[in-house]
């Protein structure tokens, strides 16, 4: 899969068939659309196209409102949301920073100057409540009419139910904040993860007797944070099972930065005290044990982290077996 950050470059296909959006998270309901996709692409034989935006729309408008609070909570990073756009077996990806200039073009320029112009769209494919340009003008049928006028085709798909339930970004941040990682699982069609390189942290854990795998969370608001039982991959020929924190550390520091801190309940010789460093891990979380929380003093944390690797451990001795976590097919999940 080639991703491009914005369509100004010589290797961008020159035609495309695309749909449009943000994907945070990638859910069921998005991979249905994106096998749609493949499908009219392959019989157009043109290149499947994503566009997608960074930052989240409702993160500009929300920080020029100066209301960073009415900013959605972020269920993927950036890397997260290509690595399952590539899962799903999208040819090209263009990342469209989105700022001033974008959020103020009108849906004809968007039409003319993004769609036609910049990405050579032969077939567009959106969802049933899309609306773009400046002030949402732009919907539907709007964009139908253009593509009768400018010669490419327009199609709508409807909303994807699961259990009689409308699958969708807002669902699954609903239930990650309610700490139902076994509903958001059934959305995302997969256990919701998080992934990224492992960096030097304060080793603070170490002198508390529990390592940590650190993660940095490129996002003010995570959709999920407390402590968690996970599995991580990447480190080791089978998942590891660990206890997580992905919040704000507020016994430790003040930053306000979102870390997931990882500790894996058997550290395998293999990879000897520095071996987790720099390499590129996938975390699974699988159930919430607990919301963050400030301990007064570390004696206190430690306590707490000694009961949460106690109880990470029960759950996933008695949950199901590493292969039952393992991740879809892209035929598989839809």
């Amino acid at each position: 899969m080639q991703v491009f950050r914005g369509f100004h470059h010589p290797g961008i296909a020159p035609a495309c068939a695309l749909t449009i959006g943000n994907f945070d998270g990638v859910h069921r309901g998005h991979q249905a659309m994106l096998a749609l996709l493949r499908s009219e692409a392959q019989h157009r034989g043109l290149p499947s196209c994503v566009l997608t935006f960074e930052p989240h729309p409702r993160d500009y408008f929300a920080r020029k409102a100066g209301k960073p609070e009415l900013a959605p909570a972020r269920i993927a990073t950036l890397r997260d949301k290509l690595s399952e756009l590539e899962r799903c077996g999208i040819d090209q990806v263009v990342v469209l920073r989105f700022n001033e200039a974008l959020a103020t073009q009108t849906a004809s320029a968007f039409i003319d100057e993004t769609l036609v112009a910049g990405l050579g769209v032969q077939y567009v494919l959106v969802g049933d409540d899309f609306r773009f340009g400046a002030k949402r003008t732009g919907d539907y049928a709007m964009l139908d009419a253009a593509g009768a006028e400018r010669g490419f085709d327009v199609a709508r798909m409807n909303s994807y139910e699961v259990h009689g339930l409308r699958v969708s970004s807002s669902a699954v941040r609903e239930a990650l904040a309610a700490g139902h990682l076994e509903q958001a699982a059934a959305l995302l069609g997969r256990p919701y993860s998080i992934s990224g390189h492992v960096v030097h942290g304060r080793k603070l854990g170490r002198d508390l007797g529990f390592r940590t795998l650190n993660l940095r969370f490129h996002h003010a608001k995570a959709a999920s944070m407390g402590i968690f039982a996970v599995r991580t991959h990447g480190l080791a020929p089978e998942p590891l099972d660990g206890v997580a924190s992905l919040g704000v550390r507020p016994t430790i520091e003040d930053s306000g930065r979102v870390l997931l801190e990882v500790h894996c309940l058997d550290w395998p010789a293999s990879l000897a005290q520095e071996g987790g460093y720099g390499k590129l891990v996938r975390v699974e979380l699988l159930h919430k044990l607990r919301d963050e929380a400030r301990y007064d003093g570390l004696d206190a944390l430690k306590a707490a982290i000694l009961k949460d690797a106690a109880d990470a451990r029960a759950y996933l001795a008695s949950a199901a077996p590493h292969a039952a976590t393992g991740r879809q097919t892209t035929r598989d999940r839809i």
